[in-house]
């Protein structure tokens, strides 16, 4: 039976982890896949925990899941400690994971009625066909799971993970193989789940879409948390924009009021500069282009992005 996850209060954290630490042991010795995490993921947030392949990701969300034990630490989800009260936590989570592991001779709609039962959802409570309808399923509710395609599929299973209304639903490369219009519809949703209240934790290798869609953002590596913060906090760790100024005439040669910006020639008449907004304003950039009697045709930036950040924090680690 689903336990109730009621609370007085909501717990201000949707999951906590404390000092958590997994490590694999084999022949060729061990492997440390996790290594004092600690982080914090805020009720209702929209969380983002990114990391290289091998980071750690897949194995904190599956130690969530409870499909891994780990070998040290503390987990809460939704105040349930994971050790003390796994039915509570597990009744606080769905996950959505990387495979597509749908029984093939299954309908969505046996799939879901199904899931429901493996919770203890009484029949009267469920909402199977809500669902579906919320996914864009429910034309396909008595389609055998194997006559859908990836995207029908990799939508179903947010459909399964949804089925006892958990607080928090942990999305794990949900856009994997999804062209891009199935992509909009799947994130339309998670959005609607997001506004609800429902707290939502993804991992995905689609960096811009961890840009646009999370409040918060952690990024591990090596099993170790290397940043955790909110989206626009980390985007100004890199103090730098690119500016392309492209001026009305040709230019012969830069003038010497502009070589302190270290200009970069791309054409005739196309200039690149890199800068950092915080010691150079650019209304500096103009008023130098403005004295050396250049007048500018067109000009464009480029912000530090999510990539920028993930690379800095990653490729030398």
């Amino acid at each position: 039976m689903v336990q109730s996850l009621s609370h007085a209060t909501p717990p201000e954290s949707a999951v906590e982890a404390h000092s958590l630490v997994k490590v694999y042991r084999g022949r060729g010795g061990e492997k440390r896949a996790l290594d004092g995490v600690s982080l914090s993921v805020p009720r209702g947030s929209f969380f983002g925990l990114l990391g290289p392949n091998g980071a750690g990701k897949s194995t904190f969300i599956n130690i969530l899941a409870g499909l891994v034990l780990k070998t040290e630490g503390r987990v809460r989800i939704w105040d349930r400690d994971i050790d003390a009260d796994p039915r509570g936590a597990k009744a606080a989570i769905g996950v959505v994971p990387q495979e597509l592991n749908l029984d093939p001779f299954f309908t969505p709609r046996e799939l879901l009625d199904v899931q429901a039962g493996m919770y203890g959802v009484p029949k009267a409570e469920r909402r199977t066909m809500e669902i579906l309808e919320a996914v864009g399923l429910a034309d396909k509710a008595g389609a055998y799971a194997r006559t859908l395609s990836g995207g029908m599929r990799r939508r179903l299973l947010v459909a399964k993970a949804m089925v006892h209304a958990p607080p928090v639903l942990v999305l794990d490369e949900p856009t994997a193989g999804v062209d891009i219009e199935l992509r909009q519809q799947l994130w339309a949703y998670v959005r609607e789940l997001n506004a609800r209240g429902t707290t939502i934790l993804l991992t995905t290798h689609y960096l811009e879409e961890a840009e646009q869609l999370c409040d918060r953002v952690a990024i591990i590596n090596h099993g170790r948390l290397v940043a955790c913060d909110s989206t626009p906090n980390l985007l100004k760790r890199i103090d730098g924009k690119t500016l392309t100024i492209t001026l009305a005439a040709d230019l012969a040669e830069i003038p010497a009021a502009l070589l302190a910006f270290g200009p970069e020639r791309l054409d005739g008449r196309r200039l690149l500069l890199r800068y950092r907004p915080s010691t150079t304003p650019m209304g500096r950039i103009l008023a130098a282009f403005a004295a050396a009697d250049l007048t500018i045709a067109d000009l464009s930036t480029e912000e530090t992005d999510l990539e920028d950040i993930f690379l800095q924090l990653t490729s030398s680690k």
